[in-house]
């Protein structure tokens, strides 16, 4: 593409989020930065891109934000190159050219290591990614590391561990490192729909990759043989035949928690059981009763409201 054609159609791109665009991405990308206190000023955020339509977005989304915020930041976009193929790399390198993203190219060897391994590479695979980010992102002097997850990803998460680990937990806005001192995670495409992103996608034609490890390719073919992407259909199913509301409902029940209503919860690494405050729970219940006079209350409700209680021991052999 021409540098003139390439700068116009950036020009045209950029004004769609504050247009077309801007109540399904650009109004959620800020809500949720501020919402979450995702930035501060001086940060120095490393904006991860993998590729795919989620971190391409939310990068195209820091670019503009860079230039109207409400207070000084930087943002260092990197694309961590594990080992893809020419093709891939080529489609990322035309993708960073038209939306304008000045993105630092680091190459690794992590597809290589894993793939070598014959149990669980794609573990290893994520885990090694993951640990470069840190190693890069720290090597830049960046304090926060900004991933592309989505609101979809968000209540999919949360369904997973459910179904498959038989936990309540979900994918959180941010969270600080365990091994980097200083660091946090970001997630500001928290609040972004999947099917938003996939319209911007379409309505500009850029071909962002979708799984670009060799090890997986057949699988990436074949979308639907994902556990992610069954849970998808189940989450649509459940939407389409059970509650059109289910969605919001997963999402928002992650901040919708009733302690005094779990079995049990950890903290911390600590574990809670709802036995640890029962007892004094009870007293305290019964003590509010008594005091209220709550049964007399209750009873004399009931007793206006209802016909008198009958009893039929026809059948209770234990009174015969």
């Amino acid at each position: 593409m021409k540098k003139g054609k390439a700068t116009k159609e950036f020009e045209v791109i950029e004004r769609s989020l504050t247009k077309e665009y801007r109540v399904s991405l650009w109004t959620k990308f800020t809500k949720a930065i501020k919402v979450y206190d995702l930035l501060s000023p001086g940060d120095r955020v490393c904006c991860c891109i993998s590729g795919g339509k989620d971190s391409m977005v939310m990068a195209a989304l820091f670019l503009h934000l860079e230039k109207y915020s409400d207070f000084p930041f930087e943002v260092k976009y990197l694309v961590m190159d594990p080992g893809y193929s020419k093709k891939n790399r080529e489609a990322i390198e035309e993708n960073l050219y038209r939306l304008h993203i000045p993105a630092t190219i680091v190459k690794t060897d992590i597809f290589h290591i894993a793939n070598s391994i014959s149990e669980n590479p794609c573990y290893l695979c994520a885990k090694m990614r993951r640990g470069a980010l840190y190693r890069i992102a720290k090597e830049l002097g960046c304090n926060k590391i900004a991933l592309g997850h989505h609101y979809d990803d968000v209540i999919e998460t949360t369904l997973m561990n459910m179904l498959n680990s038989g936990s309540f937990q979900t994918m959180l806005p941010k969270l600080p490192s365990t091994n980097y001192e200083g660091m946090e995670i970001i997630r500001p495409m928290y609040l972004i729909r999947e099917e938003s992103i996939l319209e911007f996608k379409d309505a500009y034609h850029l071909p962002f990759i979708q799984c670009a490890c060799a090890f997986t390719e057949e699988a990436s073919r074949d979308p639907s043989s994902s556990q992610r992407a069954l849970t998808k259909k189940l989450i649509k199913t459940l939407r389409e035949e059970y509650n059109p509301l289910v969605e919001k409902n997963i999402f928002i029940s992650a901040s919708n928690v009733t302690l005094d209503k779990i079995v049990g919860y950890k903290l911390g690494g600590e574990e809670h059981s709802f036995l640890d405050g029962y007892q004094k729970q009870k007293e305290a219940t019964f003590a509010k009763i008594k005091e209220g006079e709550i049964e007399r209350k209750a009873i004399e409700k009931a007793e206006r409201e209802h016909l008198p209680l009958v009893f039929d021991e026809t059948f209770n052999y234990r009174k015969k």
